[in-house]
């Protein structure tokens, strides 16, 4: 028991917690290369980091995907092993050690979401798996730049035309575009209809005529934003996600979704969150001391503030592990994520602005042979500057605090002069 065929997860029918711990355990040993499993034993996360590579990681990654692990409440037409919630906390439990991130994470947090909620089996047997094996990497297309906190009044125009849809107009912020094969796009097809009544939601093919992806750098000197350009793209109507005109509501799922997603510690599993964790940041206090340096774990002000941000941190991830319930539950998420992102966007910056604290000097001027400017900053400012955009990204805080207004504490809407009016007679910036 452990291991099927092709690298699957192999398990009995009706399994018991301990015999997916026994299988997850067998399948470890015998598809997680020795060095890092060494090196999980020896020091955990940082120690596995030191012997794996990105580039090493990408390689095996496949390995990973074959066993249904990566989603395992997922069915398996899915790629996935069809168990129940309690189950799959059996596994991930075996698996923690060793730091076996998820990739695609936009595939899995805001495509999958619209797709299990609103598209055909026919879809989701489609692009479920190659999301799941990393094989077709993922972007999403929503906001532009006129449209960005007021998503609905986008502008971006998608025609049919017979069997297909001609697609024109300009996106920004996408993250990961310079990299992705599909993205999920949120487009009008109504403009005479109020703006959230007249929106589509398809799935494009990057790898098109008429995609011009530009990429955008970071503060930091990277690049993980782009902006993309559509000039009579085409979509195939098969690739349409729920009803014409339903585009607002289907994109409620992936939008859920990216706010659970970018509600995680500083970081998260996602790269572009910014920043380390809660544990980092004692380590690095503790460092600053033994160094004999001020204003690190002997400090008791210092060592308070730390302790006021592991609490809420903990907080959070139990806020978090409500919406990953429902999620396994087969239910949307819910405004928990909406908690979540509120909470998460000043609980990092507040984080990683310690973290360049404890520094000192170092925080501010640093030698290094780095020939560029993003290859000399020390994890810790990267982080820090990083994380400023963690209140605007998934959702400004401002629009987010909104939805828990409207939605959880039940407050009348904002007013809105321009409500139920056509979306063309609506002004846009």
């Amino acid at each position: 028991m452990g291991v099927g065929a092709a690298g699957r997860l192999a398990l009995p029918e009706g399994p018991t917690a301990a015999q997916v711990s026994e299988a997850v355990r067998a399948w470890v040993g015998r598809h997680v290369p020795a060095a890092w499993r060494e090196a999980a034993g020896r020091g955990g996360a940082a120690a596995i980091r030191a012997v794996r590579s990105r580039e090493d990681y990408e390689r095996w990654y496949p390995v990973f995907g074959a066993s249904g692990l990566v989603a395992p409440t997922w069915e398996p037409e899915y790629g996935g092993l069809g168990l129940s919630a309690q189950l799959a906390r059996a596994a991930e439990a075996e698996l923690r050690p060793f730091n076996l991130g998820r990739l695609n994470p936009l595939g899995l947090s805001n495509a999958a979401p619209a797709l299990f909620a609103h598209g055909t089996e026919e879809q989701r047997r489609r692009f479920l798996p190659p999301i799941v094996r990393n094989e077709e990497f993922w972007c999403q297309l929503f906001s532009e730049p006129g449209a960005g906190s007021d998503l609905a009044s986008l502008a971006t125009r998608a025609v049919q035309e017979g069997d297909s849809w001609i697609v024109n107009g300009q996106k920004v912020w996408t993250t990961w575009g310079f990299k992705a094969d599909f993205g999920v796009l949120l487009a009008r097809t109504g403009p005479d209809q109020p703006k959230r009544a007249g929106l589509t939601y398809f799935l494009l093919d990057l790898h098109q005529p008429g995609v011009d992806v530009r990429p955008l750098r970071h503060i930091t000197g990277e690049i993980d934003f782009c902006e993309v350009f559509l000039d009579d793209a085409v979509i195939p109507d098969s690739q349409r996600i729920g009803r014409v005109g339903d585009g607002w509501r289907v994109a409620g799922a992936t939008l859920s979704g990216e706010r659970q997603m970018v509600s995680g510690a500083g970081s998260g599993g996602v790269d572009r969150i910014g920043g380390s964790g809660i544990q980092y940041l004692i380590r690095l206090a503790r460092r600053v001391s033994a160094e004999g340096r001020p204003g690190g774990w002997d400090d008791p002000v210092v060592r308070q503030e730390i302790v006021k941000l592991y609490s809420e941190e903990r907080i959070r991830g139990w806020t978090n592990e409500r919406v990953r319930d429902r999620l396994r539950a087969g239910l949307p998420p819910g405004p928990e994520s909406s908690i979540g992102k509120v909470h998460q966007g000043t609980l990092n910056q507040r984080m990683q602005a310690l973290a360049v604290d404890l520094l000192g000097p170092f925080g501010a001027a640093w030698e290094s042979d780095a020939q560029e400017y993003a290859q000399s900053l020390p994890h810790e400012v990267r982080g820090m500057l990083r994380s400023r955009a963690n209140t605007i990204e998934g959702g400004t805080t401002e629009v987010n605090k909104n939805i828990l207004a409207e939605r959880v504490l039940g407050l009348p809407r904002e007013p809105d002069p321009y409500r139920g009016r056509p979306w063309r007679d609506v002004p846009r910036s």
